[in-house]
Parts: structure tokens; C-alpha cells; sequence
């Protein structure tokens, strides 16, 4: 765990993060190094891998690159390693190259990553997800335009109210009450493979424009049942999503809920209505508030920058009195380290910058005066001293 010298001095680092004074540190606190428990799971730090997209798979299987995409990440120091957005159904996915668990054939191949997640001293999560009307997409790399049922898509896409999400976008059809029941099953039948494969963190995707945020947002939903018009009726879904989760995890398995604080559009979404949401995933069970924002629709005007989510993240912390998670823009270990030492948030994920650097969490070890904590097969060799 992180402390402070007994003189209460600090060293700075090269790199600008607080280092300890020589190896003294005595006084413990909370800071990016400290463990975090959340009911039966322990992490070894605050440092988040967050769900990233690859759209690597194959009819939702997992296979070799996502083991060493997300395996190096977790030997890399990262204290909670989270596989990508995978679709609960098959018509579910962002593009045919999506993750899945729609499937028991999908359990192995993503237990196997789960295994070596663990073996690594991190622990496993995996975020379940709809597309909603974003889905049947062509791959980021080659544009990310909708695809048509000739060109490997498929219909119909599905949404709260038949808006589609952009111009040249499929027109979604509406969900039923019969196809709400079968989405709420299919995030049940997920969460119990999810269980099986051996993660110990689940994680619902409430972001990003998918189909539970279309349900949440008036830009998206307009309907006029049970789940539509006004705040709670909107909220109905997501949180028949958590009860259902909730009841077949076990008691010791945390539950995160991935949303989007506001739609950065007028009369959307907002942050106001994500307190009130968060109050009552809470009351249901949820532990954490993963707190992202915006992508419901392409014409928000976000204004993109360092930290451009972490008020929110600390907004929902302190009035919906649950944890939260900041992500967004965070690159630097002394910021990183600033979010959880002011009570900003209690986990920091950490998104494009372990992209660029899976040894972030280690390199933020030895910036704050740790020692990192190298693989076995690794710490022998970087450690030694040269004669």
C-alpha cells in the first residue's frame, strides 16, 4: 500500500509523480498505489484497464490476440483488467468483429483469458453490452459505415424508438415488451457464462449510445409505455438489467454500471438525471458507477480535453453516495494519482494510454517511489544491476 514519509516530506520523481522519501514511507493513505476492496474482490491498486474494442473476433469468439492484448496489460501491474463491450446477443454487436457471449462455445476461449488475467495478480472483468441502433457496422479501420445485410450487417438493428442514429443509418425497430423480456434474459444467460468463464467482475455497458443509453436518453427514446416519457420510466430498463444481474451473482461478485454522464446535448441526458440514476442502481445492488459521457448522437459538441470527465465522476461520488470510476484523457501517473487523492473518484480506468504503453501501472509504480511489482520471468532481469 501507498504511505507518506513519517517527517511528512516528499521527493518528486523525473517524472513528476510524488515519490517516497528513501524507502521510510510510514503513514498510510489513499492514493493511486493503495488496494481497493469491493465486497469479496481485492485489487491491488486503483488502476483500471478499461473495456476497449478490438474487433478481433470471430462470430463473438475470443482468440489469441485478445489473450495478449488484455494478458500483457494485466503483467503489466493494471489491478483490473476488463475485456471489451461483448455482446449479450448476436445481433447485439457493434460490427462482425465484436466479442460475444451469447454462446456457451464462448466461455472457453474467454476462461482462458481470464486464467492468465489472474495468474498475473489482476483480477478479471468483463463488460456486457448491446449495440442497439449503432450496431451492424463495418470495422472502425475501414470507416465504421452501417453495413448491409450483402455486405455482412444484419437486420434489424434495435432500438427504444425507430430514430435512427445518423444520416445513412438504418431506421431500428422499436423493442416490444416480448423483446425487452428476451434482452433482459439474454443479459441474465451472459452474466452466468460470464460466471463460468471465471470473471469476477461484471460490468454493464449504460454508455456510449448503446441500446440501454438510447433507453435512458429522451433524444432516443420517445415512447410512450413504461419505458419512455419520463425519468423513471426511462431509467426501467436499466435497472431491471442490474435486479436481474444482481440476483444470480453471488454476493461476494461486484457489479459495475458503465454510463454516460450526459449527452452533452440540450434536453439529453444530463448529469442531474445520472444522479438520480446512480442513487438507485445503488439501491439495487450496483457498487460502482463507471462514469464516461457522451456518443449518443454524432452532432454533441463534447469539449474533449485532460480530465474532461473527472467532475462528473466526483459528482455522482458525493451525491449518489456510490464509487465511482473516472475515465477519460488521463495519461499522466500525477494526475492519476491527483483523482483518487482528492476524492475524485475511487478507480481511475486508464483507456488509449495502455495502448501505448501496457506498462503504464508499472511505470507508475517506480514514479511514485514503489518498487514495481515485474513478472517473475521479467523482475530478475530488469532489476539486476550492471557491474
Amino acid at each position: 500500500m501507498a504511505t507518506t514519509s513519517s517527517s511528512g516530506s516528499s521527493a518528486s520523481s523525473p517524472h513528476g509523480c510524488p515519490a517516497a522519501a528513501e524507502h521510510d514511507r510510514e503513514v498510510p493513505q489513499t492514493d493511486l498505489l493503495s488496494p481497493w476492496q469491493v465486497r469479496g474482490v481485492r485489487l491491488r491498486n486503483r488502476v483500471v484497464m478499461s473495456p476497449m474494442c478490438q474487433y478481433s473476433a470471430d462470430e463473438g469468439l475470443a482468440n489469441d490476440w485478445h489473450l495478449v492484448h488484455l494478458g500483457s496489460r494485466a503483467a503489466g501491474g493494471v489491478a483490473l483488467v476488463f475485456v471489451e463491450a461483448t455482446a449479450v446477443t448476436r445481433d447485439g454487436r457493434i460490427s462482425p468483429g465484436d466479442m460475444g457471449i451469447w454462446t456457451d462455445d464462448h466461455v472457453e476461449p474467454l476462461a482462458r483469458i481470464a486464467r492468465f488475467v489472474r495468474s498475473q495478480g489482476a483480477v478479471p472483468a468483463i463488460q456486457l453490452a448491446h449495440a442497439g441502433r449503432k450496431a451492424s457496422c463495418d470495422l472502425p479501420w475501414r470507416g465504421g459505415a452501417p453495413l448491409s445485410e450483402d455486405q455482412g450487417g444484419w437486420r434489424p438493428v434495435w432500438a427504444p424508438s425507430p430514430l435512427p442514429f445518423d444520416e445513412g443509418s438504418p431506421v431500428p425497430q422499436p423493442l416490444d415488451q416480448a423483446g425487452i423480456d428476451r434482452l433482459i434474459d439474454a443479459f441474465e444467460s451472459a452474466a452466468a457464462r460470464s460466471i463460468a468463464a471465471g470473471f469476477e467482475v461484471l460490468e454493464v455497458h449504460a454508455a456510449h449510445g448503446y441500446l440501454l443509453h438510447e433507453f435512458l436518453s429522451p433524444l432516443s427514446n420517445e415512447r410512450t409505455d413504461q419505458y419512455g416519457g419520463s425519468l423513471e420510466n426511462r431509467m426501467r430498463l436499466v435497472l431491471q438489467v442490474a435486479e436481474r444481474l444482481r440476483k444470480v451473482m453471488p454476493d461476494s461478485m461486484p457489479l459495475f454500471v458503465r454510463i454516460s454522464a450526459t449527452d452533452w446535448v440540450e434536453g439529453g441526458w444530463d448529469v442531474e438525471q445520472s444522479i438520480v440514476l446512480s442513487r438507485e442502481l445503488k439501491h439495487r445492488g450496483v457498487d460502482l458507477i463507471d462514469v464516461s459521457s457522451g456518443a449518443l448522437t454524432p452532432k454533441a459538441r463534447i469539449p474533449v480535453g485532460k480530465g474532461y470527465q473527472v467532475p462528473f465522476a466526483r459528482r455522482i461520488r458525493d451525491e449518489a453516495k456510490i464509487a465511482t470510476g473516472a475515465v477519460g484523457m488521463i495519461t499522466e501517473c500525477t494526475y492519476a494519482n491527483e483523482i483518487i487523492t482528492g476524492g475524485d473518484a475511487d478507480l481511475v480506468f486508464i483507456a488509449r494510454e495502455l495502448l501505448r504503453e501496457p506498462y503504464w501501472a508499472l511505470k507508475a509504480q517506480h514514479e511514485m517511489g514503489e518498487e514495481p511489482s515485474w513478472p517473475i520471468q521479467m523482475g530478475y532481469a530488469v532489476k539486476r544491476r550492471s557491474k
